[in-house]
């Protein structure tokens, strides 16, 4: 018996989740728990900075105008898919990361002075010594409910992915609030801290490889069959 699959991811995340699971032949279907809007920011001065560093698609996608401002500079990109909507954006990326921010920000070369845009929600970073972050939040995440009948189909047995803490525990939440028995589930995370924000209780909760998205895909595909 094969489980259904559920991205929880925003779009247009959630539909790249399921393109990309459907190259490999998993159907998953999409159930966006939050919707991404943009939040006001003030800019700082470009001519202060070296680069950009961005953690997420969104923070490109949902900057707005005031972003146009640092098209000169170099971005330093999370994970290829962010690196992509930069380059659509018009921008340079500099370097691309597997291993999140933090070890992205280990390998690069000081001093440098890098603006990070980044959702309200966001991974805490320490820079090593010669790098400096100037912080701006561009964009939040508004969590959405747990439509019914995606309860009700989780009910009977599913795998659900979790690209972010945040995800985790509010999905966790609305389980609990629509009666979804935890031990029906299982939980591919996209890292450890998001395994950890899930809870207990669960059918099963596995991590990724690393953390990007065709490990994660490949886990969903072993949790999926009993």
């Amino acid at each position: 018996m094969s489980l259904p699959i559920f991205a929880l991811r925003p779009e247009p995340g959630a539909a790249a989740t399921v393109a990309a699971g459907r190259e490999r032949g998993l159907e998953i279907a999409a159930v966006p728990l939050f919707a991404i809007r943009p939040v006001a920011w003030s800019p700082p001065a470009p001519e202060a900075l070296d680069a950009l560093l961005i953690g997420s698609a969104n923070a490109i996608r949902h900057a707005g105008a005031g972003v146009a401002a640092f098209g000169h500079l170099p971005v330093y990109a999370v994970g290829e898919a962010t690196a992509a909507a930069a380059r659509e954006a018009g921008f340079t990326v500099a370097a691309t990361g597997e291993g999140g921010l933090q070890a992205l920000l280990e390998r690069t070369a000081p001093p440098l002075r890098l603006l990070r845009l980044a959702g309200a929600e966001h991974v805490p970073l320490t820079p090593p010594a010669g790098i400096e972050l100037v912080m701006r939040v561009v964009y939040r995440a508004d969590p959405q409910p747990l439509p019914a009948a995606a309860a009700a189909r989780l009910g009977n047995g599913a795998v659900v992915l979790l690209h972010s803490a945040a995800a985790a525990r509010h999905f966790a939440d609305e389980c609990d609030r629509m009666a979804v028995p935890r031990g029906a589930v299982r939980l591919a995370a996209l890292g450890p801290r998001i395994a950890v924000a899930a809870g207990t209780g669960w059918g099963a909760v596995a991590v990724a490889a690393h953390p990007a998205e065709p490990p994660l895909l490949a886990l969903a595909a072993e949790l999926c069959h009993d």
